[in-house]
């Protein structure tokens, strides 16, 4: 079979005629339409907004759109609107700049009825103050279309970054999510269907992705769990949905969905900006990250059982979809869900599927399909369905009425979220927790794979076995969560780890491994190990390259070549890193450090200088910048950056570490004491600020208050002898 092409939405739909017209009509078919009168929603009859000091107009000159705001120099000018994109709830439109970049302006229409609040311009960051400076301003990297949107609203998509002009000439088949976009490059599919010779026995009937989960297979509905007719055998549909419906990373240059998720992207994980620690959604998540960690994914349903493919809606309204499967008279009954029948809280969705609104006008449900569980907003303080809507009352109120209707240990899933709430802040018996949840084969894979990825803050033998026998999980998202966290180990036990994993038959698997093995000694592996450790490397490699246009993978590569010692290579990395993006603060402080390292330390100052002039006031430029001061005598100006710069971000332990050691080294003892007693309150298991507080309250002659510091923190690391140690030290167990 000939590899395939693809030929356009056009070619499809003459013979799927019943499947194009309901795509035609779908958000997917309108996700980016040329702007034009019939596909501009917004009004443009001078209608004006005004958002962090900036007034915009928008005006119509024949048929073209027209917006007058405040461009890169933050002058304001015309900007003609190229294209239109999304249709409902909010409609965002595109600007062509003429280096190829498409640029999403910050403001939207309200797509809503006006009976709702819609038909309306809104700005997007509301009540922010966004300038041209800003990293979020409208021209700058993050509202790059080229990557940041394009291969989600576009079929057939092609960056065509050139690195060295800076330049994009991005191409596509099809504008909107089309055909192709999900079943593969169409053209063995055309030829099989026109039957041209030799095409009667390719497999799939010449499709690249077969969409046939579904066929031949039935729900029995059920009063407990529905079944599955038959067993599903692979997840080709929901990652071929995912390819844009999760939070990833793309691997490279071709972002296409192949039907595996993990060859073509590094999905996130459970990660605190975007989950709660029990998994529900807190940032826009799209979807997949939170449907996998359900029952429902477990027991084998998939996006098409709930949603018609081609159209996007619902195969039934309201809790008929549910009731397909599940007992409507043991769920759609008062005595289940406790509220008037047919009210709004009698919906299925209110309390399985509570919406979070993002982009101002837009609820999405989160996908978990989870119980409501308020009790654990008592302990852990994760939002619960029930008090969504009883605003009035408290949790414990929610929880009491749960365990009145439906008993006390009605748990559900998803049941990490004690263990993820000690992971994130380092709590006593956190590394424990995290292993149980990381062994356990009942607990969703993506869990799983956070659990291990947090294991990295909490390295010792035990955390060590974990790791060993996840790398040898028959998930791929299992091995890689576990390679995230190998990634911090010395190099020898990195090689001894991932190495196996060095020739995965998953690509993002290979891709993490080759990261773990890119900065270790790799000469004492057998040569079928070395070799196949070297083009994990390489892969790794290319992977970054393949997205030059980010100055991410630029820090990425230069850390790495920094680990090797490849100062020359690290610095052009760097450089490359802040070309791309000037205001991107890893780059300045990493090209800094590695002067400071290897050449003289006028240029590391002269560089922070730079940065804290394209991003004035940024905490972490102030805090390398008074650490440079530091290492050259300038005291008292580097303890007035240290302490901006801990005053800039008032919950980052680190930041106030420093400046309480350097407050305490000195000769400011108390005020050292003060600063950092007052972020343990903020993070009370913080290993070196209660270091830190134990060693000078015993320097201090306070020894009952400095055994009750080096107590905490031998019960945040058990494995820690020092901490043991310390404990004996000042005469305690």
């Amino acid at each position: 079979m000939p590899s395939a092409t693809f030929v356009g939405a056009a070619a499809c739909i003459g013979c799927h005629v019943e499947a194009g017209a309901a795509w035609r009509g779908s958000q997917h078919a309108r996700a980016m339409q040329p702007a034009a009168p019939a596909s501009v929603l917004g009004d443009f009859s001078g209608v004006r907004i005004t958002a962090a000091g900036i007034t915009s107009t928008f005006t119509r000159r024949g048929d073209d759109f027209v917006v007058r705001t405040d461009g890169p120099d933050g002058r304001l000018a015309d900007y003609r609107v190229t294209w239109a994109f999304g249709v409902y709830p909010l409609q965002q439109y595109l600007v062509d700049f003429p280096d190829g970049r498409k640029q999403a302006l910050p403001f939207a229409w309200d797509a809503r009825p006006q009976r709702d609040g819609g038909q309306r311009w809104f700005h997007l960051y509301p009540g922010e103050r966004i300038d041209h400076r800003d990293p979020l301003h409208w021209t700058r990297l993050q509202q790059n279309w080229n990557f940041v949107c394009a291969d989600c609203h576009a079929t057939n998509l092609r960056r065509n970054y050139d690195a060295a002009a800076d330049r994009f000439a991005t191409t596509w088949t099809d504008s909107g999510v089309a055909c192709e976009a999900c079943h593969g490059p169409g053209s063995n599919h055309v030829a099989w269907a026109e039957r041209r010779s030799g095409s009667d026995g390719w497999p799939a009937r010449g499709l690249v992705i077969a969409l046939d989960e579904r066929a031949g297979a039935a729900w029995a509905p059920s009063p407990t769990a529905p079944t599955r007719s038959r067993p599903l055998a692979t997840h080709r549909e929901v990652e071929t949905c995912a390819v844009c419906h999760a939070r990833r990373r793309p691997l490279g240059l071709d972002s296409n969905p192949t039907g595996r998720l993990l060859d073509t992207h590094v999905p996130a994980l459970l990660e605190p900006e975007l989950y709660e620690v029990d998994g529900q959604q807190r940032g826009e998540v799209y979807t997949w990250g939170s449907f996998v960690q359900s029952k429902m994914y477990a027991r084998g349903v998939t996006c098409a059982d709930c949603h018609e493919p081609h159209g996007g809606k619902l195969r039934a309204p309201g809790n008929a979809l549910c009731t397909g499967c599940h007992s409507a008279a043991a769920y759609d009954a008062a005595r289940h869900h406790h509220h008037d029948e047919g009210s709004a809280a009698s919906a299925c969705v209110a309390c399985h599927m509570p919406t979070r609104t993002y982009m101002v006008v837009d609820p999405r449900h989160d996908h978990s399909l989870r119980v409501p569980r308020p009790d654990r907003t008592v302990v852990d303080g994760t939002p619960n369905a029930c008090n969504g809507c009883h605003v009035e009352a408290d949790a414990a109120w929610a929880a009491a009425a749960i365990a009145r209707w439906y008993g006390p240990s009605r748990k559900g899933l998803q049941t990490w979220g004690g263990a993820f709430a000690a992971g994130r802040v380092g709590a006593p018996g956190a590394a424990a927790a995290l292993a149980a949840v990381a062994g356990d084969a009942a607990v969703p894979e993506i869990a799983r794979a956070t659990a291990l990825s947090m294991l990295e803050r909490f390295p010792s033998p035990r955390a060590l076995a974990v790791l060993r026998a996840a790398l040898a999980d028959a998930s791929p998202l299992v091995r890689l969560g576990a390679l995230a966290a190998v990634r911090s180990l010395p190099p020898e036990a990195r090689v001894a780890l991932a190495s196996p994993l060095a020739d995965d038959t998953v690509k993002a698997v290979r891709v993490q491994a080759g990261l773990a093995l890119a900065s270790a000694p790799l000469d004492p592996l057998p040569p079928a190990a070395l070799a196949a450790g070297r083009r994990a490397i390489d892969e790794w490699a290319a992977s970054e390259r393949a997205l030059a246009e980010r100055p991410e993978s630029h820090l990425n590569l230069g850390i790495v070549a920094a680990e090797r010692g490849d100062t020359a290579a690290a610095a052009a990395e760097y450089r490359a890193a802040l070309r791309v993006d000037p205001l991107f603060v890893p780059g300045y402080v990493n090209l800094a450090d590695l002067y400071r390292a290897a050449g003289p330390a006028a240029e590391a100052a002269r560089i922070l200088d730079a940065g804290l002039t394209a991003v004035p006031g940024d905490p972490t430029l102030l805090h390398a910048l008074g650490l440079q001061r530091v290492r050259e005598g300038r005291s008292a100006e580097a303890l007035a950056l240290l302490e901006r710069a801990a005053d800039g971000r008032p919950n980052d332990p680190r930041l106030a570490y420093v400046y309480g050691v350097a407050l305490y080294s000195a000769g400011r003892a108390e005020e050292g004491l003060r600063i950092l007693a007052a972020a343990l309150v903020r993070a009370p298991y913080d290993s070196q600020l209660l270091t830190a507080l134990a060693a000078f309250e015993r320097d201090a002659g306070r020894h009952e208050a400095a055994l009750d510091y080096a107590r905490r923190l031998a019960a945040v690391a058990p494995d820690d002898a020092g901490a043991r140690r310390l404990v004996s030290e000042l005469g305690g167990d």
